[in-house]
């Protein structure tokens, strides 16, 4: 009997972790570190069309991103006013399981990054893992100075 509730009791406790959200933290650096234009972001996803990720955010200094889980690459397209640039992030996508209770999130790490340089000057990997942790800045974002 005692045995019994013990294995009842251990099966009730789930230890899932409270911030199961697995995205990347840009921060604007440099001379423009927040921007007078508006700025949206959209994705290409694995279906061919695009989603919008962040619509309009007016004042940005610093946004998060989710990253995909099933490619190897992300296409981000930023948009600021008029002016369109195209960034890819190169990662590798590792499986994170906890418990059945859970699921199953995908950490990643930073392999690569490439961008157009119409509006953006530079992008910098500051962290190259991305997990759980909403912390740490993963990207450092730098705009042409003249834009602005």
């Amino acid at each position: 009997m005692l045995f019994t509730m013990l294995v009842m009791a251990s099966c009730s406790s789930v230890d899932c972790p409270l911030n199961n959200t697995v995205s990347a933290n840009f921060q604007l650096e440099g001379n423009v570190t927040k921007l007078t234009d508006v700025l949206t972001i959209s994705t290409l996803l694995h279906n061919g069309n695009d989603s919008i990720l962040l619509n309009q955010l007016q004042s940005a200094q610093k946004f998060s991103l989710p990253m995909s889980y099933g490619q190897d690459e992300d296409v981000l397209f930023f948009q600021t006013g008029t002016i369109k640039d195209t960034v890819w992030i190169a990662k590798e996508n590792h499986p994170h399981f906890v418990s059945v209770d859970c699921g199953v999130n995908f950490f990643h790490t930073v392999t690569g990054i490439r961008y157009t340089r119409n509006a953006l000057d530079s992008i910098v990997i500051n962290q190259k893992e991305v997990t759980y942790d909403a912390l740490p800045t993963h990207f450092y974002v730098y705009f042409k100075e003249y834009r602005y």
